[in-house]
């Protein structure tokens, strides 16, 4: 076996680096990455991500060539041509504006997920902004409104980047928010998140309990 050529700045608890560690186990390229382990938060950064990435944020990709790329997005789709199998996005078309655009909703999903995590979990409770949180949580609550009503079956037909970070979203509600009962209001969502779940690729990548 080949040594890894690309390092991944990695934790295993980030929904972000998750959709990469699933895309990477979908397209069989997980021997090609090595993880660097990186723990942080917004107010305690890691020196050495800072030098590859100045924003700070994972995941960041280190290509053989000492290039650094940023963002779940920007990696996603590098990693997604590196390998022969069918794209998980699509290259090009209508199919890849409805793809993409999915995946960024599910991502503004993760994103405000991220945000209520670090208000609740970060700040005391006599700070916390309630207007603010629920403002978040409605966020939420409209985009898998819009997955239950609009998108189950596209979702179905491909396990690709639509649905990768879609799962990925409902796998980090499950892990820190599971007091939003998304289950309850999308029971689609619910069926088709129980069955992805299953896969592979995402059985390994579960967030540490």
């Amino acid at each position: 076996m080949s040594a890894p050529t690309m390092t991944l700045f990695h934790n295993p608890a980030s929904p972000y680096v998750r959709k990469v560690m699933v895309l990477l186990h979908e397209t069989g390229q997980l021997n090609r990455v090595a993880l660097q382990n990186s723990q942080l938060s917004p107010v305690s950064p890691d020196a050495a991500l800072n030098r590859d990435n100045p924003l700070g944020k994972i995941p960041a990709l280190r290509l053989a060539d000492g290039n650094v790329l940023h963002d779940s997005r920007v990696i996603l789709d590098y990693l997604d041509h590196q390998h022969v199998g069918n794209p998980l996005i699509p290259r090009d078309g209508s199919a890849r504006w409805r793809r993409l655009t999915l995946a960024s909703m599910a991502d503004g999903i993760l994103d405000a997920s991220v945000l209520v995590r670090y208000e609740v979990a970060l700040r005391a409770p006599e700070k916390h902004w309630a207007e603010w949180l629920e403002a978040q949580r409605d966020k939420i609550r409209r985009a898998l409104a819009v997955f239950e009503a609009d998108a189950i079956a596209e979702l179905t037909c491909h396990f690709d980047v639509a649905a990768i970070s879609l799962a990925c979203a409902l796998g980090y509600l499950d892990f820190r928010h599971p007091d939003l009962n998304w289950r309850a209001a999308n029971p689609k969502l619910a069926g088709w998140y129980a069955e992805v779940s299953q896969r592979p690729s995402m059985l390994e990548t579960q967030p540490p309990v």
